[in-house]
């Protein structure tokens, strides 16, 4: 199979997908203080980036499952959690949408409800309602279609030291729209972000 020059020139390796959402991590996530929790686990190197590369998503919920398990066969204090991008595949929000709701059940399936939460993240991510260009889609919008993989314990020993954990939400939407659009695109933490 020959790809076209354009699909060579869009192929993404796992250094750059490493790279841009660390860019992503720091300055929007951490920067704006999107996610109080995700500071302490960058600081201490317990985030966990892997990368699916291949241009469909045919084994990725398997790939998710493979870091699911090495997830927890790591100690909370060398792993605490993992980014798994898919940089290739899974462009189109709904179909990432959809996807996500499968490796839910996946997950569910071998065992992990209960153990570990599975978050996501895209570049094109939209909350039910919302308008494409609603800045509040930036909470969620990160340079890749991503899988977030959180351990539980973590969550709730998270939660219990914030005590306004339910607020988070709402602060964000205030911070991003203060922000607005114009300001999300100077952080430029989207594709490519960390080279620029």
């Amino acid at each position: 199979m020959t790809l076209h020059p354009d699909a060579i020139a869009a192929t993404i390796d796992a250094v750059q997908a490493e790279a841009d959402m660390r860019h992503w991590l720091t300055r929007a996530v951490i920067g704006l203080n999107l996610c109080p929790f995700a500071k302490a686990v960058h600081v201490k190197g317990q985030i966990h980036y892997a990368s699916y590369l291949p241009a469909d998503e045919a084994g990725l919920i398997e790939a998710l499952l493979d870091e699911a398990q090495a997830l927890l066969a790591c100690d909370a204090s060398q792993r605490d959690t993992t980014l798994l991008m898919a940089p290739n595949t899974l462009a189109d929000f709904l179909d990432f949408n959809d996807f996500t709701g499968r490796a839910e059940r996946r997950l569910a399936r071998a065992g992990y409800d209960g153990v570990l939460q599975l978050a996501s993240f895209h570049p094109r991510f939209q909350f039910g309602g919302s308008a494409p260009d609603d800045i509040a889609n930036a909470t969620n919008r990160a340079p890749y279609p991503t899988l977030h993989l959180l351990r539980e314990d973590s969550v709730s020993r998270a939660v219990d030291a914030f005590p306004e954990a339910d607020a988070i939400f709402e602060r964000n939407i205030e911070v991003l729209e203060a922000l607005g659009a114009e300001g999300w695109t100077a952080l430029d933490v989207g594709r490519g972000g960390a080279s620029r």
